[in-house]
């Protein structure tokens, strides 16, 4: 949470949550509240005061109820430090004082706006109620030679009412800060995970887009420094093949490399490798020519007429499917041949089926994860369609994938 740049300057109940409190874990008072507070204190101690000099200025009064009244008045203004804690103990305490007791007046108006700011409307319109009972009792009992019962009874309720009122605009003004501080921590808390969930999809996709495309090359280096290093006395021909096939895989991968990177740096920074085409279902025929080139057999039924009027998004789907396909194909069952099937069109969809049997001649067995065909399934999930992929009865293994194409 953001923390406040002047936490003094606010009430305790709104400061900052993570200052310290006391024993009773009640947050400490704040700048605001000790002025506050000194402030309450003496203007009940002044209204005191001025009550008090109206008595002792009776001729009829005795001295011993001036200081009875001065001495109930100072503990009732002292009673104010307390108004935090207990607001409608003191509340109810002050309003049956001043029935018999006009000096602690101050006292009691400052007691019945704390029980407005801190305490819910229903416990303040119980006291409000009660106080309101009270006001013309007092003035019944220790009249003012100087106003009338009338006047007396009129302004007393007014004065119960503006506090009250006051005090309720306070509290109110006060829940919505406390809402709006919460709205904006929320607020932030929620930008903080959309950002780290932005982040976190966008690694995904990145580490996806380089499986997909440096997968492949990287395999046909492998396969191809295999077959140099356990066939070294090939013919010169047949490695000079080979290591040809290894210069091109590595030039591509470095090209396709370079396009990811190129896209991370953004577009004012790329150097250029970002400019290559995406592939596309047009260009799936130079893939299977590129795996044919390695030594795979591989067999394209490619039952679209026009495939460049494929969508791009779907095609070059299907042409990642086709490449981890292929690339699965090669590391674990290398030698067989392999059956690429795409048919569809507008309004049916693209269906991309691979599938090759199982390895007649033993290999030396590549390391896998799985994660290539996660993330194929995933592809396949946001581009609006379905991918299924598993063994085959006769030990092969099998790819299936749909993906819609918009009429």
């Amino acid at each position: 949470m953001t923390r406040t740049e002047y936490p003094w300057l606010l009430p305790s109940s709104m400061a900052d949550p993570e200052l310290p409190g006391d024993r009773g874990g009640r947050a400490r008072r704040t700048v605001r509240d000790w002025a506050v507070d000194l402030t309450a204190f003496l203007c009940a101690a002044g209204l005191g005061m001025a009550a008090l000099s109206t008595i002792d200025a009776d001729p009829t009064t005795d001295d011993v109820f001036v200081l009875v009244d001065s001495l109930v008045g100072a503990a009732a203004c002292c009673a104010l430090w307390v108004r935090r804690r207990w607001p409608v103990g003191l509340a109810v305490a002050l309003t049956v004082l001043s029935l018999v007791e006009p000096v602690a007046a101050g006292a009691w108006l400052v007691s019945l706006f704390s029980v407005a700011v801190h305490r819910p409307f229903r416990p303040v319109a119980l006291i409000g109620a009660a106080a309101l009972v009270t006001v013309p009792v007092q003035p019944y009992l220790r009249p003012d030679p100087t106003t009338s019962f009338l006047a007396s009874t009129v302004v007393g309720a007014l004065l119960v009412l503006l506090v009250l009122s006051w005090g309720m605009v306070v509290r109110s003004r006060r829940q919505l800060v406390v809402t709006l501080r919460e709205r904006a921590v929320r607020a932030e808390t929620e930008a903080a995970l959309r950002a780290e969930q932005a982040q976190r999809l966008a690694r995904e996709a990145i580490a996806r887009e380089m499986h997909d495309v440096l997968a492949h090359r990287l395999t046909l280096l492998s396969v191809h420094a295999g077959a140099l290093e356990f066939r070294p006395d090939a013919p010169p021909a047949e490695v000079a093949r080979a290591a040809g096939v290894i210069r091109d895989s590595a030039h591509e991968a470095l090209q396709d490399l370079r396009q990811i990177i190129g896209v991370l740096r953004g577009p004012g920074d790329s150097d250029g490798g970002g400019d290559r085409p995406q592939p596309t279902l047009a260009t799936l025929d130079a893939l299977v020519a590129e795996s044919r080139l390695a030594g795979m057999r591989v067999t394209l039924d490619n039952r679209i007429a026009d495939p460049a009027a494929a969508p791009a998004a779907a095609g070059r789907t299907v042409y990642r499917i086709a490449q981890e396909s292929l690339t699965n194909a090669r590391k674990h069952a290398p030698g067989a041949e392999v059956t690429l099937t795409v048919d569809g069109g507008p309004g049916r969809g693209i269906t991309v089926e691979i599938r090759n049997p199982a390895p007649v001649e033993p290999f030396e067995r590549v390391p896998g994860s799985g994660q290539g065909l996660i993330g194929l399934t995933e592809r396949a999930t946001l581009a609006g369609g379905r991918l299924d992929h598993g063994p085959e009865p006769d030990g092969g293994f099998g790819v299936w994938a749909w993906l819609p194409w918009s009429p």
